[in-house]
């Protein structure tokens, strides 16, 4: 997959990744949409406004995505362990919550 940046009158392609590895070993297409989706649940578990959460949820798909930009196959192991990383910082309520989430099911 290729991404437009336009900086300072010049056009950066920046490539992201275009495969996931499962934990199960299956692949299948990388899918921005479900970093934010995934966010997104966790995020509904906790008591933060609609306002916060969404501000959380595209800062941090954003950042994760972004640091899977020059790497063609990732595992979800990978996509998991930066998206609870950036959590960790940003808001721990909802890295709580997925974590809690992860536990019970």
């Amino acid at each position: 997959m290729l991404k437009y940046y336009i900086e300072r009158s010049s056009i950066i392609l920046k490539t992201m990744a275009t495969e996931v590895i499962k934990k199960n070993g299956q692949r299948e297409p990388f899918n921005p949409d479900k970093i934010r989706d995934a966010i997104w649940a966790a995020a509904q578990r906790t008591d933060l406004p609609d306002e916060t959460k969404d501000e959380i949820v595209e800062r941090v798909a954003s950042k994760v995505i972004e640091m899977f930009e020059d790497v063609d196959i990732v595992a979800t192991t990978e996509i998991r362990d930066a998206i609870l990383e950036e959590l960790d910082s940003v808001s721990p309520e909802i890295a709580n919550s997925w974590r809690e989430y992860e536990k019970n099911k």
